[in-house]
């Protein structure tokens, strides 16, 4: 009888901390993300981002990579940013090293300026889309700071 308790609280010894994890885990549904996903994926393609009475800057980046920015000089909030043929409204994050950072969360697109570069970042995938990158005013400050 001791045999068969001791063997009895070792299987259940084992298997309670599995069967735990497992009550306590979020069920997994395929099919329950995917709508929501394309809801949101809908809902922007569909609201057209105006870009009406904003100013545009352009950027070439290393390796050929191009994207336009448009904001309102009065209002940093938010910006409008074209990568790829495809419009992102990206809203202001506060730094603490006074950078401009702006990210788009449904589609984890970052955009960080200092004055000497911006880069584009994909913090979905933890990649960085564009590098190095300079509108007409940071290229001139660039080749002003270069000794001849």
């Amino acid at each position: 009888m001791q045999k068969f308790l001791a063997a009895f609280f070792v299987v259940a010894g084992f298997t309670l901390p599995l069967t735990y994890g497992v009550a306590q885990a979020e069920p997994v549904s395929k099919t329950a993300k995917k709508p929501a996903r394309q809801a949101a994926t809908t809902t922007q393609d569909s609201e057209a981002i105006s870009v009406a009475g904003l100013t545009s800057s352009q950027y070439s980046c290393e390796l050929g990579n191009k994207f336009t920015v448009y904001k309102k000089s009065d209002d940093p909030s938010f910006i409008n940013l074209q990568w790829r043929n495809k419009m992102h409204r990206m809203l202001r994050k506060a730094t603490t090293t006074g950078a401009d950072r702006y990210e788009d969360k449904q589609t984890g697109l970052v955009w960080i300026n200092i004055p000497a570069k911006s880069m584009l970042l994909d913090i979905k995938k933890g990649s960085q889309l564009a590098n190095e990158c300079r509108n007409t005013e940071q290229r001139k400050a660039l080749a002003a700071a270069k000794p001849n």
